[in-house]
């Protein structure tokens, strides 16, 4: 189950928000700034805006533009539009508002267009670049922030939805859109091509920002320290069910595919006299989802290295919460599921980024378990009587799906052993010496 969120969690998030807009203008003006080409939303309003006699700022042309945006996502959803999303129209003129600010403030960083190429495109470069950075840092804290989006995210969102089609995809073929949209505006108004108005750089923020997002994304979780109160952030002590060790203790289990984590997240569940929690996920996805378990259990933790590239450079400008994507839907639905198993006492969770996805709570012991491959072939060509070689490809393509899946949502290694409290090599002390360890390490927590 979701906590609800009190209204002095949502006042810090909406506040925050406001602060967040800035930086997000901010970069959107220093990229402009370059003279490489705006970023793909801002070509429209920035185009028109240096039309002679043009009566109406950038900022102004923006929130013209944010509004029709809203009035389409209306169209698109109808009944089925958040009502708190109707504060868009106010984060589209406060965004305005930022746009001729920070389009004022880097004025002087300008790169003048007669300066001496040598120089000025290295200059143009860096300058993109950071303002790219700035805007992909913006959109990770608006990401962490989940209260409200730009209509810019919103109508994108709002189409995949009613397609029922992937967010990213939408996205850049909305981006693609704009900076066609842009261009016709650009040989209409001033007769030809400018690569100042749309040009390489144009092109880059369509990824760069994608890629760099994903790159701050991990880095700004202390944000949550903001957004949500100190009494809300986590479980009180005591509040859950009582265990063997007079507290609950949660024991989170990521494995190696052919290591035998389930046999031993098992084991200790039984010692424990507790409940171990696998299977039991993905059945309680299947129905808060309405898909069948195959459906989820094929398409979870499974995310393929082209699948994950197409994702890193897509953009992701949206929370998990609200992106239709079945990726991000599973993962929210699971992470909703753990939580919620999390509060009701002493378990075993095995997969799923629980290690993750209960990372705040102090009541959690993390435990990943590897083996080598010839251990882990050999246990799964014994177990579905299969060659040895097909044993290795299968262990190859799930541990890489599961990898990748990890990275998608933590921005972290799955393998990284700074994201457990004990490591295991089953290869070396079997599964009854791994219980022995986890039940010692259980026991000895704080």
């Amino acid at each position: 189950m979701d906590v609800k969120r009190s209204r002095a969690e949502w006042a810090r998030r909406y506040a925050s928000f406001v602060v967040i807009l800035f930086v997000i203008a901010l970069g959107t003006s220093l990229s402009i700034r370059a003279n490489l080409g705006s970023s793909p939303i801002s070509a429209p309003p920035y185009i028109l805006s240096l039309i002679p006699g043009m009566g109406f700022t950038m900022g102004q042309l923006t929130i013209f533009m944010h509004v029709f945006f809203i009035l389409l996502q209306l169209l698109f959803l109808r009944g089925n539009f958040e009502k708190r999303q109707y504060a868009q129209i106010l984060v589209s003129f406060l965004f305005g508002f930022y746009t001729d600010l920070t389009m004022w403030l880097t004025s002087p960083l300008q790169v003048p267009f007669d300066m001496n190429p040598a120089a000025g495109y290295p200059l143009r470069f860096v300058e993109l670049l950071a303002g790219g950075s700035i805007l992909a840092f913006g959109i990770a804290c608006e990401v962490r922030c989940d209260s409200l989006m730009l209509a810019g995210e919103g109508l994108p969102l709002a189409i995949s939805k009613c397609l029922k089609k992937d967010f990213g995809k939408v996205k850049i073929c909305s981006d693609t859109g704009l900076v066609c949209i842009g261009t016709v505006f650009m040989f209409i108004y001033f007769g030809g091509w400018n690569w100042q108005m749309v040009g390489v750089g144009t092109l880059v923020s369509m990824f760069y920002v994608g890629f760099m997002v994903r790159v701050f994304s991990p880095h700004v979780l202390w944000l949550d320290r903001i957004f949500i109160p100190k009494a809300s952030r986590l479980p009180a002590a005591g509040s859950v069910a009582g265990s063997v060790w007079g507290e609950s203790r949660i024991i989170t289990i990521a494995r190696m595919y052919g290591s035998g984590g389930n046999a031993v997240g098992e084991e200790v569940a039984r010692r424990l006299g507790c409940p171990c929690y696998s299977r039991q996920i993905i059945d309680q996805t299947a129905r808060q989802m309405g898909y069948t378990p195959e459906f989820v259990e094929k398409n979870e933790q499974n995310i393929s290295t082209g699948r994950l590239w197409e994702l890193i450079f897509s953009d992701s400008g949206i929370p998990a919460s609200m992106n239709p994507s079945k990726d991000d839907a599973i993962y929210v639905s699971q992470s909703r599921t753990i939580r919620e198993l999390a509060h009701k006492g002493t378990c075993v969770i095995i997969g799923r980024l629980g290690n993750w996805i209960l990372r705040d709570n102090p009541h959690v012991l993390r435990v990943f378990i590897m083996s080598g491959t010839d251990f882990s072939a050999a246990q799964i060509a014994g177990k579905f009587h299969v060659s040895d070689e097909e044993a290795r490809r299968k262990i190859e393509r799930v541990n890489t799906g599961r990898a990748n899946h990890y990275w998608r949502y933590t921005g972290k290694q799955w393998a990284d052993i700074s994201g457990y409290d004990l490591v295991i090599n089953t290869e070396r002390v079997g599964i009854d010496g791994a219980v022995d360890m986890i039940m010692r390490a259980a026991k000895s927590m704080k």
